[in-house]
């Protein structure tokens, strides 16, 4: 195996900070970042989609512009281009300050969370497997069985290729082998790309992902939103962010209304609330000074 290496440097159009989005992925339980070895850089592995090989990638911030190296065996154009979605640099965010204007809630978390930019799974396809992981038991066990995968049939740390995963007889609770054997097949037949999913809008896009067996509503919404990072969705399932609604903006508001005057930065406004709200969970649980 040749594994040959790659640069490039992208201007982040847009607030954004290094620091305060590798804290966000750090705490991002489904698809945690690994101990870093540089405090200033960012640093995962992860499968490229298409060829499906392992590429390792580092990023550092020099001024508005992000420095992107990737190594591996593959496509790494492809390889940067996929890093980019996942940290949410390839968004145009000169208008998410535009957004705090309008609505007070938004400004304070920019001012909490600043340069927070969501940083998603490194792919659908292990956005989908993490749904297909996760249900039915707590985070913590799904995140042991998510290791476990890792460890025993992934690549120098990075999750399982799909035509490797469709071929495992894993011993798992329910229909999960069988549903991540179906993931693993729409991975392959190219449902799950990334680019395509964002092309085609939100609603269309977990229409298609729905069609996956074992992926519903909750997890299709998750693919879209977390896994193609598409930046301007709302979640329709996902409780703890209505409660947040509540709690922010008063009984009564919901989500479809407050949300409007988020646009076109809708899954970014989602996730400042969301982080903030689990902040203050581990604080008056006393797992944060």
């Amino acid at each position: 195996m040749v594994v040959a290496r790659h640069e490039v440097t992208v201007e982040v159009l847009g607030p954004w900070s290094l620091a305060t989005s590798k804290q966000f992925w750090e705490g991002f339980a489904p698809a945690a970042l690994p101990s870093q070895r540089e405090a200033r850089e960012m640093w995962t592995v992860f499968r490229v989609e298409g060829d499906w090989s392992s590429a390792e990638v580092r990023v550092t911030q020099q001024g508005s512009a992000a420095r992107i190296v990737v190594e591996g065996d593959g496509d790494l154009d492809r390889a940067a281009a996929q890093a980019c979605r996942f940290l949410s640099l390839d968004v145009d965010g000169r208008g998410w300050p535009e957004v705090a204007l309008r609505d007070e809630v938004i400004a304070d978390a920019q001012n909490r969370l600043p340069g927070l930019r969501p940083c998603g799974f490194h792919s659908p396809y292990e956005a989908a497997a993490w749904a297909v992981l996760s249900q039915r038991i707590r985070i913590v066990q799904a995140t042991k069985l998510r290791d476990d995968l890792v460890r025993d049939h992934g690549d120098s740390g990075a999750f399982p290729a799909p035509d490797r995963l469709r071929g495992l007889d894993l011993e798992l609770p329910g229909r999960k082998t069988e549903y991540l054997h179906a993931v693993a097949e729409a991975a392959m037949d190219g449902r799950l790309d990334g680019d395509n999913l964002r092309a085609m809008g939100v609603e269309d896009a977990v229409r298609v992902v729905q069609e996956v067996k074992g992926l519903g509503p909750f997890a299709a919404e998750l693919v879209v939103i977390r896994g193609a990072n598409a930046p301007d969705a709302i979640p329709h399932n996902e409780r703890r962010l209505d409660d947040e609604i509540t709690y922010r903006y008063g009984a009564g508001r919901t989500l479809a209304e407050v949300s409007e005057s988020w646009r076109p930065f809708r899954t970014w406004a989602a996730v400042h609330l969301r982080t903030l709200r689990e902040d203050r969970t581990q604080e008056i649980s006393g797992r944060r000074p």
